[in-house]
């Protein structure tokens, strides 16, 4: 049988619930009322929060067979994501903002990055997720830096029903364009192996998954690959006991991965110079939650990262003989390490106030060669977020957020305001404001970086980027009756980014690319979303129509009259139908990416607008049980073969250029997956 959500009961979230006994509650098909935990004082319905939630359970999870985030999050609405394939790594844009400007949460803690690229999308175990929530517009008061787009946190796996043991365990295998053999590493290949065992209120878990990629040739000739291989291992430990007031976890997650970038051999010499980017990351976390009464609730949340990033370079000579590149600047290691704090009082003075308030640190080291020194940041905030009811009708959370930092000149104060109006039974109306910022990362300050293709120091003088955002959104639902639900969102953003910060020429050096606070920046749209669920079918139907400014609009008298805003449009599909009496299903997963058109200049004098080209992204999954224990899940990615996108701009020149194909994907691929799992009560 699918489940389509595990979603909450008619009533609201019992007091002194925690996300872990939600869980508890009963599986159904309806799922517009979905549990949503980020940025509440405690885990409440979708319907009741002030904030435009969007969240992606564990079974679409599943049926999507991903061995990674990105190939989840890339057909939802807003989200984009950019490949550097010179570092094998990847980043995320979110509603017109790039990754800078988007928070990345694993269970509310903030996940560790060497710059500006969320490469830590790639590097949570997709195997230990229970949901994704992803919430639209700044929430800087809550989370603090980067959150200036919006936050996207991975609630990970946390309870089971009563004593038990589980035994969870994945294999999938999957071409990489038509490139595969299981032998010699061509394609995907997925393992995954996890255990839960649970007596009484305490609980020890475990799981390991290995994804390996054989890399994709594509255009490349010889040894060199478009597409880099990478190696992962993931490993996650975790354990967990729940008082009757109170719980506290502890949970370690471990990541080791080696991408290797091989060139061609110098045909003079017959050497090769190759380079591995090996990343290490230990993150260890806890968090404790106590209720005194049923008016106060408590939570504390710590976590240590300890990051690092390693180049080695070596040479390959004709027979074969591995050694270390002389070349300056060919063996690198950076390391980061960050301790995290976090905590936070939740009050319930009375029917018709309620107060959050909490307490964040954060401290930031950084040393390696590129590193100049070895730079400590330390940041301290205090926020406070209460709500206000009035009625059953009318909600408003304004919120302040009081912040120091060691080393820049940030925000001394962050305001918010968001609301929520209950129209009629089936229409709510939501708003906001939120001032939000960015600090500027180590990577930015500290980090000086020249090889071959690149020549770039930080800078030490850089600000914070500080933005005002506002937005609204409409709820309907349309139509909700016993098997047989429509709810409809329309919203809208206009977004005012200050100080942002982008590489630019060096005005004390032309000949250096280096980290300035340079422009303004706005972004400004509209989005639809539609959900179905009818019977056995669960439907999703969304657009967007996204702006992003133009900065040479603001001086018509050198480049004429341009528009303040380049537009790009958005649609996506997902059709998820179950053949409940067979335990079957076939889903459709589909986005088209219009083309990204942006002005341009390489003089300063003409103004040229390059687009790269729009595509559609889809997948088609079928999914099966087998027995009790055992599920089948296979299918097509990439239905449409895209790989690169065209893309006009004359910017050629420069490691950061914006010239040449944009990579998008090896092609389409095949895959084919096996579950397994056993629980014993």
């Amino acid at each position: 049988m699918l489940v389509i959500s595990r979603v909450m009961a008619q009533k609201d979230v019992a007091p002194g619930a925690h996300s872990a006994d939600i869980a508890k509650l009963t599986d159904t098909t309806f799922a517009l009322r979905e549990v949503v935990v980020t940025g509440q004082p405690e885990a409440q319905s979708l319907r009741n929060s002030v904030y435009q939630v969007r969240t992606i359970d564990s079974e679409r999870i599943r049926l999507r067979g991903a061995t990674n985030l990105q190939a989840i999050l890339n057909t939802e609405l807003g989200i984009r994501f950019s490949n550097d394939l010179t570092l094998g790594t990847s980043d995320v844009q979110l509603m017109g903002m790039s990754g800078q400007g988007v928070k990345i949460l694993l269970d509310g803690i903030p996940m560790v990055d060497r710059g500006s690229a969320r490469e830590s999308l790639g590097q949570i175990d997709i195997n230990t997720i229970e949901r994704i929530e992803i919430v639209e517009g700044p929430m800087s008061v809550i989370y603090g830096t980067d959150a200036l787009a919006g936050v996207i946190n991975i609630i990970t796996k946390k309870s089971s029903d009563g004593p038990s043991l589980t035994v969870q365990a994945r294999v999938l295998e999957e071409t990489a364009g038509d490139e595969y053999n299981a032998f010699t590493k061509k394609g995907t290949h997925n393992q995954s192996v996890g255990l839960t065992w649970q007596h009484a209120r305490l609980q020890l878990s475990g799981n390991v998954t290995r994804n390996n990629f054989g890399g994709w040739q594509g255009s490349s000739t010889g040894r060199a690959k478009a597409w880099m291989p990478k190696d992962q291992m993931l490993y996650t430990a975790g354990s967990r006991f729940a008082g009757k007031r109170w719980n506290a976890w502890y949970r370690f997650n471990g990541t080791d991965e080696t991408i290797n970038s091989l060139g061609n051999r110098n045909p003079n010499t017959g050497i090769a110079s190759d380079q591995d980017y090996i990343t290490k990351r230990w993150f260890h976390q806890a968090q404790s939650e106590i209720r005194p009464n049923e008016k106060l609730h408590i939570t504390a949340i710590g976590s240590y990262t300890d990051y690092s990033r390693r180049t080695l370079s070596t040479q390959v000579d004709i027979n074969d003989r591995r050694t270390l590149s002389p070349e300056p600047g060919s063996q690198d290691k950076s390391i980061f390490t960050t301790t995290f704090f976090r905590g936070t009082a939740a009050y319930k003075a009375g029917d018709h106030i309620s107060v959050m308030a909490g307490v964040d640190f954060s401290n930031n080291n950084a040393s390696g060669a590129r590193i100049n020194g070895s730079p400590t940041i330390n940041e301290y905030a205090l926020f406070v977020a209460p709500e206000f009811r009035f009625g059953q009708a009318f909600k408003l959370t304004p919120g302040l957020r009081f912040l120091k930092n060691s080393v820049y000149d940030a925000p001394p104060v962050i305001p918010s305001l968001n609301g929520k109006l209950t129209l009629t039974r089936s229409m709510d109306f939501r708003f906001g404001y939120a001032r939000g910022f960015r600090s500027p990362a180590l990577r930015e300050l500290y980090f000086d970086f020249h090889d071959a293709s690149h020549s770039i120091n930080g800078n030490v003088n850089l600000k914070a980027e500080y933005s005002n955002s506002f937005n609204a959104y409409l709820v309907w639902q349309a139509v909700s009756r016993q098997g047989f639900h429509i709810r409809s969102t329309l919203g809208g953003f206009y977004n005012v980014f200050h100080d942002l910060i982008d590489t630019g020429i060096d005005p004390n050096d032309r000949t250096q690319t280096t980290y300035l606070n340079i422009h303004l920046f706005k972004t400004t749209g509209l989005s639809l979303d539609n959900k179905l669920l009818w019977k056995n079918l669960q439907a999703t139907v969304g657009a967007t129509y996204i702006g992003r400014y133009n900065e040479f609009s603001e001086a018509p008298a050198d480049f004429g009259p341009l528009p303040e805003f380049v537009w790009s449009t958005e649609i996506n599909v997902n059709l998820l139908y179950a053949f409940k009496k067979a335990g079957a299903s076939i889903n459709l997963f589909y986005k088209f990416s219009g083309k990204r058109p942006v002005y341009e200049t390489t003089d300063q004098v003409n103004v040229h607008l390059a687009e790269t080209e729009g595509f559609h992204m889809a997948d088609l999954t079928l999914s099966k049980t087998l027995g009790k224990y055992v599920s089948l899940l296979g299918g097509i990615k990439n239905l449409f073969d895209v790989t690169n996108l065209q893309n006009t701009s004359t910017d050629t020149g420069g490691a950061h250029s914006t010239g040449g194909a944009v990579p998008m994907s090896f092609g389409r691929s095949y895959f084919l997956g096996l579950s397994f799992q056993w629980t014993k009560h």
